[in-house]
């Protein structure tokens, strides 16, 4: 019969503390995963020995801890001495697994637990040994919620004969704690009664079950958890890549027309007008600076009105006074961040298909003005007009970049507007949410 401790029996404390062990196990893994270092290490599949000896010793010593503490404390709860050191062979390699295993061994073995330290070296080289042979996606695959698609797998095993590596990456934990009860049972302490080998034994055949399940569960739900932050990791990465594509896309829109006429004009200039040429040069490479900066995805209103000035006082070189740029900015939106190059579009099909068909020139209204939350900007012009009546109709690829980064920046939380009326000009108006900076940032 099972001994009461307290008013539990020692049934009872067996199963909360299998149930403890598993949170205990969950925590760690989210706990770790938390710190930038490891989780850099975590995401790399092919880890230089620095990094595999920090992974042992980022998760090793707070297992350790746990060891520690069932040591002193009675806490068996904490003790996570052979999933933990399978776990790290399992991730990170059979040296850094063979490293937890000493961790964890050491405290064990200097209470007098001698079989402590060569099991969890062992499991530590049994986990690094399967890393070694099966595919690396494999063990990211592991999951503790394996039995919901038990028959999936079985016929994987014996219909196809083929390897099921989930399966058999859950039956290493288990072959392993099964050793380990038997060990215990048999060696696991000496004709003085001292201890040898902690386990968790019952007389029941059922517990004995769970704590077998407990191990497995041990491995699985970290390597989960640590799963679920690769996901985000990855997912996150290509959004970036996504948004940096559409950057680099809008960056590519200037117009080789463009470029032809501006080196053009600088050529005609050098002999005739040095000042104006060099001037040239100086806004060009400043337009084209900003441009390659394909890294600075945001930048302040004032810092995107001012590359827009670069890219007027070229074309005013080719169109004389004939180009008339005038501004309506709102004091308090200069410091709000904007997507970069955002304007330089608009501001280009302005002159494209408004003002440079119109005879006698033209004039560009540069606005903006905060409303309900949200900062407003118009590009308009009193050209010849357009057809089109909106970005994703119409023919012009600027235009298009511009509607699809706004989109996979802000999502539906934007609006973007193109209004043309024949002989009278084009609106281009864009709403976005508010975002500040200090002042002194933007400076």
């Amino acid at each position: 019969m099972p001994q009461q401790v307290g008013s539990l029996s020692a049934n009872e404390l067996l199963l909360i503390t299998l149930v403890v062990k598993v949170a205990v196990a969950a925590i760690l893994a989210t706990m770790l995963v938390r710190f930038g270092q490891f989780r850099r290490i975590l995401l790399t599949e092919k880890r230089a020995w620095r990094e595999r000896l920090t992974f042992a010793f980022a998760f090793g010593i707070p297992v350790s801890i746990g060891v520690v503490s069932r040591l002193l404390l009675g806490y068996n709860a904490g003790d996570l001495s052979v999933s933990g050191s399978f776990l790290a062979g399992l991730i990170a390699g059979p040296y850094a697994g063979a490293i937890v295993g000493c961790l964890v061994g050491l405290p064990a073995l200097a209470a007098g637990e001698w079989i402590a330290i060569l099991l969890s070296v062992g499991c530590g080289f049994a986990g690094g040994g399967l890393r070694e042979v099966s595919p690396k996606e494999a063990i990211w695959h592991v999951t503790p919620l394996l039995v919901t698609a038990l028959h999936r797998h079985t016929w994987r095993l014996f219909g196809r004969f083929r390897v099921d590596w989930q399966i058999t990456l859950l039956a290493a934990p288990i072959c392993l704690e099964l050793l380990r009860l038997v060990l215990g049972a048999k060696w696991g302490a000496n004709r003085f009664g001292e201890l040898r080998l902690f386990y968790l034994g019952s007389d029941s055949v059922s517990l004995l079950g769970l704590v077998v399940l407990t191990t497995v569960l041990s491995v699985a739900v970290p390597i989960k958890i640590w799963n679920t932050a690769r996901i985000e990791h990855r997912l996150q990465e290509q959004e970036k890549l996504l948004l940096r594509a559409r950057i680099e896309a809008l960056a590519s829109q200037i117009n080789p027309h463009f470029l032809f006429n501006t080196l053009t004009s600088i050529s005609s200039l050098i002999r005739s007008h040095p000042e104006t040429a060099r001037m040239l040069i100086t806004k060009l490479s400043g337009l084209l600076r900003r441009l390659l900066r394909s890294q600075e995805q945001f930048v302040t209103l004032r810092e995107e009105l001012a590359s827009i000035d670069e890219y007027i006082d070229i074309e005013t070189v080719r169109f004389g006074p004939t180009l008339v740029v005038e501004k309506q900015i709102a004091p308090e939106t200069l410091d709000q961040m904007v997507p970069s190059m955002l304007l330089q579009p608009l501001v280009e099909n302005s002159i494209k298909h408004g003002i440079s068909r119109k005879v006698g020139g033209g004039r560009i209204t540069i606005s903006s003005e905060r409303t309900n939350g949200h900062t407003v900007i118009e590009v308009i012009d009193d050209g010849l007009g357009m057809t089109t009546d909106s970005p994703r109709t119409g023919t012009g690829i600027g235009l298009r970049n511009v509607d699809e980064r706004l989109r996979v920046i802000y999502g539906a939380n934007y609006h973007l507007k193109l209004s043309s009326t024949p002989g009278k000009g084009t609106c281009a108006r864009i709403e976005i949410p508010e975002l500040v900076v200090p002042h002194q940032a933007s400076a």
